[in-house]
C-alpha cells in the first residue's frame, strides 16, 4: 500500500487521509497511480464508463496499462471526489509503441487488465501459455481426451483445434457480460443465458448453462471473498461448475478461496479477452466443461 496522503474534500474541505491502491504489472513490479496532489479534486456526480479508468505507466518496463481512477469518500459530509493523476509521459518518439512488456503469461495471475499498445496489438505476449507448458487457449491441451476410436486398434482421434476466441470491445457492463457469455459458449458451455435487464454496475451478474453457475463483475473494484464463496455455494446448490469473470481482479484473500474451493478466475480486458487467473481456470480453458 502506497503511503497515506492528505486530500480535501471539494464540498466541506475536510482533509481525508489517502492511500493509493498497488496494483500487479505484467512483469510483476508494482504500479502505483501517480496522484497530481497540487490540481484539486473534483466531486464526483455522474460516473462514466470512460473515466472511470486511467493511464498508468510502470516504472520497471514502461507498460501503459489502465486502472480504476483513485476516488476517495468523505468521512464528514460524504461526498465522493476524484483524485486526479498525472498524465503519462509521451513516449520515445523513436519507438511510438514504447517498450513492451514480455513477462511470462502477461501478469494475468496477478488480476492485472491487460490493455493493447498504441498500434491496437495485445502486448500481453503469449498470455495462452506459461512456463508450465499449459496448452494455448486457442487449442487443446497436448493430452488427448478419450473419444471415438476409428476402429479396433487404432488410437482415439486428437480432437481438432478449438477456433480462436473472437473477442467483442467492453465499453459497457452489458459488453462485459455478453463477452462472458461467448467466452463460456467457446469453452463448449451450451444454451447460456443471459440476464433480460440491463445489469446493475455495481452488481455480480448471473450467467446460467446446464451444469454451470457464472457470475460477471463488471464494477471497478477487485471481487472480495465474500463474492467468490456466493458463486461457490450458488454451484454447489445447482451441482454445477462455477465460475467468476471480473474486471479489475481479485483480492488476495478471493484467490486463496477461489483455489481452495476450486473456482475458475478470469479477469477481461477492455479488448474483450478473458484470461485465467488460477490453475482451475487453466484446467477449464485446457479441457472445457
Amino acid at each position: 500500500m502506497a503511503e497515506a496522503v492528505s486530500v480535501s474534500c471539494p464540498a466541506c474541505l475536510r482533509e481525508n487521509d489517502y492511500a493509493a491502491p498497488v496494483f500487479p504489472c505484467a512483469c510483476g513490479s508494482p504500479v502505483t497511480p501517480p496522484l497530481d496532489l497540487a490540481a484539486a479534486p473534483l466531486p464526483l456526480t455522474h460516473r462514466t464508463w470512460s473515466e472511470t479508468w486511467v493511464a498508468v505507466r510502470c516504472g520497471a518496463c514502461a507498460r501503459v496499462s489502465e486502472w480504476p481512477q483513485p476516488e476517495v469518500g468523505c468521512a464528514s459530509c460524504g461526498t465522493v471526489a476524484r483524485i486526479p493523476v498525472r498524465p503519462v509521459d509521451p513516449v520515445d518518439p523513436v519507438d511510438p509503441a514504447g517498450p513492451v512488456c514480455t513477462a511470462p503469461g502477461g501478469g494475468v495471475r496477478d488480476g492485472l487488465r491487460p490493455r493493447p499498445d498504441a498500434r491496437g496489438e495485445d502486448v500481453r505476449g503469449d498470455v495462452r501459455g506459461d512456463v508450465r507448458g499449459r496448452a494455448p487457449a486457442g487449442g487443446p491441451s497436448g493430452r488427448g481426451r478419450p473419444g471415438a476410436s476409428g476402429g479396433a486398434g487404432t488410437p482415439a482421434a486428437a480432437p481438432g483445434p478449438r477456433p480462436a476466441f473472437r473477442p467483442v470491445t467492453i465499453r459497457t457492463a452489458r459488453d462485459a457480460v455478453a463477452t462472458a457469455a461467448l467466452y463460456l459458449r467457446w469453452l463448449g458451455f451450451q444454451d447460456v443465458r443471459q440476464p433480460d435487464g440491463r445489469p446493475i454496475p455495481s452488481a455480480a451478474v448471473d450467467l446460467r448453462a446446464p451444469g454451470l453457475v457464472a457470475q460477471v463483475d463488471p464494477t471497478t473494484a477487485p471481487a472480495g471473498l465474500r463474492a467468490v464463496e456466493c458463486v461457490w455455494l450458488n454451484g454447489l446448490t445447482a451441482s454445477a461448475t462455477s465460475v467468476y469473470f471480473s474486471l479489475a481482479g481479485y483480492t488476495q484473500d478471493a484467490r486463496s478461496r477461489a483455489d481452495d474451493l476450486g473456482i475458475p478466475l478470469f479477469v477481461m480486458d477492455l479488448t474483450g479477452m478473458p484470461q485465467p487467473v488460477n490453475d482451475p481456470a487453466d484446467a477449464l480453458v485446457g479441457t472445457g466443461p
